[in-house]
């Protein structure tokens, strides 16, 4: 590897550091069910969107809820130590569709009615609120 390529990938790897992420694939839920939820906790601070997460009764917030604590986890990993309140933000997250499971429903008249069960892969980055306002200043 030559000497520019092996600048360039330490400062990859360097941006990377602060930055976790997590993601969960193949949810029995469909995308628009998950992305209401999504919607809800984009651009919260961690704890408040947990919080906000338990208390809701979505069922699609249990499996996020989980893959937020994942993503803190990881990021803690990362960075050896742990995460403290007002620290990390959700700074994205998405959700993209999974293939479906297509049956049948009988119908009548002898007629089949199609029923696409659809499922979702949600991704979940967390990062730290100074390193937000580090960007945004350069």
């Amino acid at each position: 590897m030559g000497v520019r390529k092996r600048l360039s990938a330490d400062k990859m790897k360097e941006e990377r550091k602060s930055v976790a992420f997590a993601k969960l694939t193949n949810i029995p839920s469909s995308p628009r069910k998950m992305r209401l939820v999504a919607d809800m906790i984009r651009g919260k601070e961690v704890f408040r969107a947990l919080g906000m997460l338990k208390f809701s009764n979505k069922e699609a917030a249990a499996a996020l809820e989980k893959l937020v604590r994942s993503a803190v986890a990881n990021w803690e990993q990362k960075n050896e130590k742990k995460a403290e309140s007002g620290e990390l933000y959700i700074s994205t997250i998405f959700v993209n569709c999974a293939p479906m499971l297509k049956r049948l429903r009988t119908a009548p008249q002898g007629r089949g009615y199609r029923i696409r069960k659809r499922s979702n892969h949600v991704t979940v980055i967390v990062d730290t609120i100074d390193n937000n306002a580090k960007n945004h200043e350069a």
